[in-house]
């Protein structure tokens, strides 16, 4: 057995905290969700998935958004949302 591979738990408690993640920038103000440090395609994902009203249309954009963080590293994204926190 492969010892590097992550257990299926891990893996799933890592896409869950990245959905926790993904929800919260959907709820950003605009002036703070541009201050954010990902991309734009990340970024366009995240605007989208605020238009969407259809509960059955935004639940696959989430999974997108999820998808698109899951390439990026989550920590400088956390640590700037920690620092909104704080601030507000």
């Amino acid at each position: 057995m492969d010892d590097t591979k992550p257990s299926k738990s891990a893996r799933k408690r890592a896409y869950i905290a990245l959905q926790k993640l993904g929800e919260e920038l959907i709820t950003l103000r605009e002036s703070d969700l541009q201050a954010m440090p990902f991309d734009e395609e990340l970024r366009d994902a995240v605007l989208e998935a605020r238009r969407i009203k259809a509960h059955g249309a935004l639940r696959p954009q989430k999974q997108y958004i999820v998808k698109l963080m899951a390439r990026l590293d989550p920590d400088p994204i956390r640590e700037a949302l920690a620092r909104l926190r704080r601030n507000s």
